[in-house]
């Protein structure tokens, strides 16, 4: 595809940007439905946001009544959005005797199916005597005809929500799972196993505490969504926006500008938004229009962004669904997560920015002008009062309250900041109602006086916004837009629930963790001799094991998440990769950290690469060297993880300790991998840069990111004769061949 001239470039209205997620974000584009039906979905979706928004700050009911209620929601707006097989017309509007409201029959059956299945558990939780079914506690493991009946209506209703909303991969997977579950004898060698009864199997899936009503379904239902509508609800706001003009003025005059713009929105964005092809759009909208026109290649704008946008899930303080399931895998706060990923992520944007800098200075490109930046001034007196939510969610969640009470606080303060006007007294109510609920919780001992002040205060302050006041209708959309961009994670999250059952039933993650360790001792110890000079080891048998593991595990997290979401593909390979690396002695927090880090990777792995092919489609360049592009640039982060587990350190909250200089030490050895690798990858450093010396860098960028001074002085002696001639090269003013 020929790449447009940049004085051709030109940006995207909302309803192409629109289009382009509909088309790559798995669960963005939804099926015409007539007005009175949409109606009806618009009441059912604002019923579904309230519902979780009021339980989040008033009072959760019991999990079974609360997951079944959200699973409710999900039955009927999947069913409702999502046709039964996508193809080009499927999401056009289709009228006729077998529809209603544009929903087939059969779509109307599985939902009313759906629904009874999500809350006949609630209703038989203390027995149904006119059914004959007894009390949850004598039925756990015994399920009588009524749970059998329902449990596999769910079981194979799930798997449909997920199929529907994200694709064959995911359903295609926990099939397996389930097969492994019923066939165990008919697995060869170690994975062989007795088998798990039906009855006992359906049991497992569908009761509290395992299964589809587990931990995924809970912290989806709890937690996660609020975090989603409270970055939708701050983006409308105007949030996303002041980020973007704040990075403009930061990095849009140096080199490279409308790149370096790119990665440090996109860090900003992901504060608030935990999707990769909703971060890439947003953003990339004004972005990639701008590095085009800067001389920056399509391919290589676009996959600037998309690998800019991947870090949003590994980003404090608002990351992706799975670090909110890490929390509770591993029963640490959230905040203990939020600190850990502080340093995965700096490495992530250290090592994007430093490639569009080399390509930069190798293209030579300039920054923006002074015309075309921002004025700090003009922007802040516009738009300072959107900080405001995210500092109040920030602070209550960091004082030590729950997520959901966090992120209630969060979605009402970014409610008050859209609504609220001071000039407008009628509007108030909103911080008024605010106002009482903190004072409210201070009474009955919830908030203390400074948390009590401090949200009230921020109400407060919100309401003098200077920005246009958002109508009562307009906040209903985005409350709407909200719910649409959770079913994909809620569907997710529930299938994925079968999987952890299926591991907790059988053992399958502690039988694959030891056959992975296994095959890793067994190659360590093949090639040990070629470490080995006399009684000289450079690496011990140990050591090869723990590499080759991380290797294998590594491997494993970029094969499966071609198409498979994050969240998905955290839990199921987490539950490998923690016995296996447990056995080797690698702390929990970083074992989680490094498969969370490779889901992310694989999000910008072709050939199943969403956030790359959005960036493609708004810098209208081919997508599969796109893909390339961005993978490329997360070249450097994608052997960074390593250095998590050999100095756990680097995460600050480790079992291990933190040291300072050791961290110091360590963290510096990292980034100086990663922009020697980033130099590889351009062929650029001071000066253009051959294929031996760039092959060098990319050695030494390995070696350096081996956590000891030995390694370190080994990677400084590869990279000598690169780093002399890049310099001489610098100085004598001319490239070296």
């Amino acid at each position: 595809m020929a790449e447009p001239r940049p004085e051709d470039v030109r940006e995207l209205t909302d309803e192409e940007l629109a289009a382009i997620e509909e088309k790559y974000d798995e669960g963005a584009a939804t099926r015409s439905v007539t007005p009175r039906f949409a109606l009806l979905l618009r009441y059912v979706a604002l019923t579904f946001a309230v519902y979780h928004y009021l339980t989040a700050g008033f009072a959760l009911p019991p999990d079974y009544w609360h997951m079944g209620w959200h699973l409710s929601g999900l039955f009927i707006l999947t069913y409702s959005f999502y046709p039964l097989v996508k193809t080009k017309t499927a999401f056009d509007l289709k009228t006729g005797a077998l529809r209603l409201g544009g929903v087939p029959y059969l779509d109307i059956l599985l939902m009313g199916m759906g629904v009874c299945a999500a809350l006949y558990l609630g209703l038989a939780w203390r027995g149904i005597e006119w059914l004959g079914v007894e009390e949850m506690t004598f039925r756990m493991g015994n399920p009588n005809g009524w749970d059998m009946l329902f449990g596999c209506v769910l079981i194979v209703l799930v798997l449909d929500i997920a199929r529907r909303t994200l694709g064959w991969i995911l359903p295609a997977i926990i099939s397996l799972f389930i097969c492994y579950a019923l066939f165990g004898p008919v697995f060869p060698g170690l994975l062989q196993h007795p088998g798990v009864k039906f009855n006992t199997f359906v049991s497992s899936m569908y009761f509290p505490q395992e299964g589809i009503f587990g931990v995924t379904l809970w912290v989806v239902s709890t937690i996660v969504f609020h975090f989603v509508l409270f970055g939708v609800i701050a983006q409308r706001t105007g949030l996303g926006q002041l980020f973007i003009d704040n990075a403009t003025i930061l990095a849009g005059r140096y080199t490279g500008g409308p790149a370096k713009v790119s990665v440090v929105s996109s860090a900003f964005f992901g504060t608030i938004s935990g999707s990769s092809v909703a971060n890439t759009v947003s953003t990339g909208a004004l972005t990639i229009p701008n590095m085009k026109r800067l001389g920056y290649p399509g391919h290589f704008a676009g996959g600037v962004e998309a690998a800019a946008s991947a870090g949003g899930q590994i980003t404090p303080p608002i990351m992706g669904a799975a670090a909110f399931i890490m929390a509770e895998f591993l029963e640490l706060p959230y905040t203990t997560i939020v600190i850990a990923a502080i340093f995965p992520a700096l490495l992530h944007y250290v090592g994007v920015f430093a490639v569009v800098h080399l390509m930069a200075r190798k293209l030579g490109l300039q920054g923006l002008g002074a015309e075309a930046l921002p004025r700090l001034g003009a922007v802040w007196r516009d738009g300072w009062a959107n900080i405001v939510p995210l500092v109040g969610l920030l602070v209550v969640l960091f004082s030590g309250y729950t997520p959901y009470m966090s992120a209630f606080c969060g979605i009402s303060l970014a409610i008050v900041a859209g609504m609220s006007r001071l000039r407008e007294p009628l509007t108030l109510i909103y911080a008024l109602a605010f106002s009482a609920f903190v004072v409210w919780k201070y009474l009955g001992g919830g908030f203390d006086l400074t948390m009590s002040i401090i949200l009230i205060g921020g109400a407060a302050v919100a309401t003098l916004n200077p920005q246009i006041r958002i109508s009562l209708p307009q906040m209903a959309d985005t409350f709407e837009t909200g719910v649409k961009y959770a079913l994909a994670v809620g569907a997710a999250s529930a299938a994925v629930g079968i999987v952890i059952g299926v591991i907790n039933t059988t053992g399958v993650g502690f039988r694959i963790g030891f056959m992975v360790t296994q095959a890793a001792s067994n190659l360590g110890s093949d090639i040990a001799w070629l470490f080995t000079v006399g009684d000289w080891v450079l690496f011990s048998v140990e050591d090869l094991t723990l590499f080759i593991s991380l290797v294998f595990i590594a491997l494993a997290c970029i094969l499966m998440g071609a198409g498979v979401p994050t969240t998905a593909l955290y839990i199921m390979l987490v539950s490998v990769a923690q016995p296996a690396l447990a056995q080797l002695g690698v702390p929990p927090i970083a074992s989680h950290m490094f498969v969370l880090y490779y889901g992310v990777v694989a999000e910008i792995t072709p050939p199943v690469c969403t956030s790359a092919y959005a960036a493609a489609a708004i810098a209208n360049s081919n997508p599969f060297r796109t893909g390339i592009s961005a993978f490329t640039l997360g070249l450097g982060k994608v052997i960074a993880p390593m250095a998590f587990v050999y100095a756990p350190v680097l995460l600050f909250v480790s079992s291990t300790g933190f040291d300072l200089w050791e961290f110091t030490y360590t963290a510096a050895s990292c980034i100086a991998g990663v922009i020697a690798l980033s130099a590889a990858v351009v062929g650029y450093w001071l000066a253009p840069m051959g294929a031996v010396f760039r092959w060098l860098m990319a050695i030494a960028g390995l070696v350096f990111i081996a956590p000891s001074l030995q390694a370190d002085l080994v990677a400084l002696v590869i990279a000598a004769p690169a780093v002399i001639t890049q310099v001489i090269a610098r100085r004598a003013g001319h490239a070296v061949a």
